[in-house]
């Protein structure tokens, strides 16, 4: 990948939850695990519900426990440019990544993924969304990002990404 700057892109629905938890967690993740790669991470939803919001509270309170500080973050939709922009975009389940691919225009399509396609071993394909369930989901939503985080890490080290966004 050369210096050329990698950017990702997280995507849920109103990105108070499972998006920014991503950012959150694979931004810390990647500073110690890829420190010499030139990233830029950013998190958004498919609907505009909750623009300028700070992530939901107990998505923060979940992340602070293991370490990470979502608070910094506001929540935004996904915009147009953003498929222009990001060299891969990653989706927190299908219904979120099929609303991507209506939107994507068609050359862009193939840098759109599912999460957890980086974490196999979770035995899962989405994650789910914590906001109307109990505190476990919240950290249940921790634990299968970090594993995707952890995977997306590797993936990016092995430069078996790259053909995304190769010129």
């Amino acid at each position: 990948m050369g210096s050329a700057v990698v950017k990702i892109l997280f995507v849920c629905l109103g990105n108070i939850c499972r998006s920014p938890t991503a950012e959150g967690v694979f931004r810390a993740m990647a500073a110690r695990e890829l420190p010499e790669l030139a990233l830029t991470v950013d998190s958004a939803g498919t609907a505009g519900y909750h623009a300028g919001e700070a992530p939901d509270s107990r998505t923060c309170e979940a992340a602070l426990r293991r370490g990470y500080d979502l608070s910094g973050l506001r929540a935004r939709a996904v915009e147009p440019y953003d498929f222009e922009v990001f060299d891969l975009i990653l989706a927190m389940d299908r219904q979120n990544l099929e609303t991507l691919k209506r939107r994507a225009p068609a050359q862009r399509r193939g840098r759109l993924r599912l999460l957890l396609e980086f974490a196999p071993q979770c035995g899962l394909f989405e994650v789910p969304d914590p906001y109307y369930g109990g505190a476990n989901g919240f950290e249940q939503v921790l634990d299968l990002i970090e594993a995707a985080s952890l995977g997306l890490c590797t993936a990016l080290r092995r430069g078996t990404l790259a053909p995304l966004w190769a010129p």
